[in-house]
């Protein structure tokens, strides 16, 4: 089913309901291996990334026929930027992602409320809802989120391009794809910052560790939630210009 030829509240509820479900298993993850007394502490960044790929696997199984899965506002501004969304949709469709990451942190929160409860470490509470950069560098750390969001973009440009599917998004590469590049951007790209390489994905969780009541939770690091936000979009910008000189360059 194509997005043309659903309603525009469809539209927003898949992209709500598959964000939500990405965010979910993907902050599911980082509690599972980084909270005091779970089964899965200790588990790793392989364990991270490769959950992570296969929680944006679920959300492209969810959302795809319905609206080719952004699930990131950074696509979709990319994908109206380089002409192939209409650019009348970017806000439902943002506002829809923030509001499924939103409440993705929040059902991540009570799930793992007794673990929340006995860790003591600030840094670790607040990592399982928003990324929060290994050495913090802001012009370094724009830099990472810019370059791993590029990548992304960037290969979904070019992979819609070869004509996999008629909607394009996340999906129009596939599931099992996007999964795997988005495991390989994490395990190349992601030591920095943590990836978020998709503002949604951050600053939902992290409105939702802000407002909770959570046991000696510490800061949400507002001072450094725009670079989440900022270079991802920024990326998007450079992958549709790079995306835009190749279509010069083959047409010429």
């Amino acid at each position: 089913m194509e997005a043309s030829e659903t309603s525009l509240l469809v539209q927003c509820f898949f992209e709500f309901l598959g964000t939500f479900v990405m965010i979910l298993l993907g902050c599911g993850v980082v509690a599972c291996t980084t909270l005091k007394g779970s089964k899965g502490n200790g588990g790793g960044w392989v364990v991270i990334t490769l959950a992570w790929g296969l929680a944006v696997m679920c959300g492209v199984f969810i959302t795809g026929p319905f609206t080719g899965a952004h699930l990131n506002p950074a696509v979709t501004v990319g994908l109206a930027a380089a002409g192939k969304f209409s650019w009348s949709l970017v806000v439902p469709y943002i506002i829809s992602q923030l509001v499924g990451a939103f409440l993705a942190g929040l059902v991540v929160y009570l799930f793992y409320r007794d673990h929340f409860d006995i860790t003591e470490d600030k840094d670790t509470k607040l990592g399982v809802f928003a990324t929060i950069p290994a050495i913090k560098n802001l012009k370094r750390n724009f830099f990472s989120e810019l370059i791993g969001t590029f990548v992304l973009i960037l290969v979904i440009l070019f992979l819609a391009e070869s004509g996999n599917k008629s909607e394009v998004g996340l999906g129009s590469i596939g599931a099992l794809p996007v999964a795997l590049l988005v495991v390989v951007i994490g395990m190349a790209l992601g030591g920095t910052t943590g990836y978020a390489i998709n503002p949604a994905r951050d600053l939902g969780p992290r409105l939702a560790h802000h407002v909770l009541r959570i046991k000696g939770k510490g800061s949400s690091r507002w001072d450094y939630a725009w670079v989440p936000i900022v270079g991802p979009i920024a990326g998007a910008m450079l992958a549709v210009l790079v995306f835009w000189i190749y279509n010069i360059l083959i047409s010429a």
